[in-house]
């Protein structure tokens, strides 16, 4: 049996190491966040209004089925950080191999769905004809690059499980620049407008996706070796991965479906808002990449020591973890509260997006705060093999609520504010019922059960 270096996640002062992992993942969704900031930078700056609304009406959908596969990936990092942990060898080999084939065969899924479905479902949005065209030829340019995509996060999902969180911000690193030198060539230079930006993004996927495959070929004292002649699908492992992997997927899509219906809530109220909404998306990433990558940071440490059966460093870690997002969040807050105009204007010189922005802002961004214990806690759970309650509350409360909100609200009281404020009512609640489940107890008792089952 291979020899495995374990990490400090086991062992190591609990803030340090949550620190020392949630860093690079900050970094890296950072530049990750650079593919899609750029191309709306620039296309904002030198196409115009009618084309940054294109790109903007475009990111309900992505995230959609971006969020079906980053679920699926998620349920590969907790299998194997699980297994890293408990010191398993043969079997972090075996799901490896494993997760890689399953992500070409996803990706594959995902290209065909998404290049069918396109049009339609920017139709069903109620994306304005103006704008309908570009959207369309930027998303079905962008779906053929769901494989790389794929494989890439597959793959870091597979270092971040074994401690490495380093190497997927230096492949993030050398992709975001790709993309950021091909949009100024192919949009500023070329002229290429929409497919431009899509086509840059789609190569910087392809370089980030090769480094990632090149550095699990070649990982020096990690438990596995990649080899052609082990790349299968076992079916145990498989069905381990999906039995985390798909709760995740479904409550990631069911997030994305709601934030599809109030995207086009947005887009019943002008190509300006459409315009201001997609531009404070790309500065509400900051928010969302930070509790994110602390979520990814618990959910990794968490698994770990369960698997080595620390269970009281499981609940101390979530508890610090808990503490850290408060801290960070509310200093987010309230830089994005007071600076919203400044920022805003980095990506757009129109004076009615600027305001419409600003506006959004002044409603949304006190409120992040009530979103840290649900990808906290979430987080946590998953670590531990808990997915069913988590799913079942984020489904049922922020999805469904959200959904009854914008059906019945929003046609009574119609404005931009109303379709806002389904995000902090349901984060409020769905926060509410997770410290209540996870303060309960039982569910660490179960996932002990079951993985001595297994």
């Amino acid at each position: 049996m291979r020899n495995v270096k374990q990490t400090d996640i086991l062992t190591g002062s609990i803030p340090r190491q949550l620190l020392v992992f949630f860093l690079p993942i900050w970094f890296g969704t950072l530049f990750q966040q650079l593919y899609n900031t750029a191309d709306t930078l620039i296309v904002g700056n030198f196409v115009g209004t009618n084309a940054l609304a294109a790109v903007g009406a475009t990111g309900a959908f992505v995230n959609l089925l971006v969020g079906l596969f980053v679920g699926l990936c998620s349920g590969a990092g907790v299998v194997v950080a699980q297994s890293y942990g408990a010191r398993d060898v043969d079997a972090v080999d075996r799901q490896v191999h494993t997760s890689l084939v399953f992500s070409v065969v996803i990706g594959a899924l995902l290209t065909v769905l998404g290049l069918l479905t396109a049009e339609p479902v920017l139709r069903l949005m109620g994306t304005p004809d103006e704008i309908i065209g570009d959207a369309a030829l930027y998303l079905r340019i962008y779906f053929l690059g769901m494989i790389p995509q794929i494989l890439y996060n597959m793959g870091t999902n597979i270092l971040r499980a074994a401690g490495d969180s380093k190497r997927p911000l230096y492949f993030l690193i050398v992709a975001s620049l790709v993309n950021i030198v091909l949009d100024v060539i192919f949009i500023a230079l070329f002229h290429w407008g929409v497919a431009g930006a899509a086509l840059a993004t789609i190569i910087s996927q392809v370089a980030s996706a090769v480094l990632t495959l090149r550095c699990l070929a070649g990982s020096q004292g990690m438990p596995w070796h990649l080899a052609a002649s082990k790349l299968r699908m076992e079916r145990t492992i498989l069905v381990a991965i999906c039995m985390i992997g798909i709760p995740a997927a479904a409550q990631s899509a069911l997030y994305n479906v709601s934030n599809m219906m109030i995207q086009s809530c947005m887009n019943g109220f002008g190509t300006d808002t459409i315009a201001a909404w997609g531009v404070y998306g790309k500065i509400d990433f900051i928010f969302w990449m930070t509790i994110n990558s602390l979520g990814i940071s618990i959910t990794t440490f968490a698994g770990q020591n369960f698997g080595a059966k620390q269970y009281d460093r499981v609940r101390r870690g979530t508890r610090i973890c808990l503490a850290m997002a408060a801290g960070i969040t509310m200093c987010i807050s309230v830089v994005f509260y007071f600076a919203a105009g400044p920022l805003l204007r980095m990506f757009s010189q129109d004076a009615e997006v600027i305001a419409v922005g600003v506006e959004m802002m002044h409603v949304l961004v006190p409120a992040y705060v009530t979103y840290v214990c649900i990808e906290i806690l979430s987080g946590a759970l998953r670590g531990c093999g808990d997915v069913r309650v988590p799913t079942i509350i984020t489904v049922f409360c922020v999805c469904g609520l959200r959904i009854v909100w914008l059906l019945t609200a929003v046609p009574v009281w119609h404005s931009v504010a109303t379709v806002e404020l389904s995000y902090p009512i349901t984060w409020t609640l769905a926060s509410l019922l997770f410290v209540i489940y996870y303060r309960k107890g039982g569910w660490l008792k179960r996932c002990i059960a079951a993985h001595h089952n297994e």
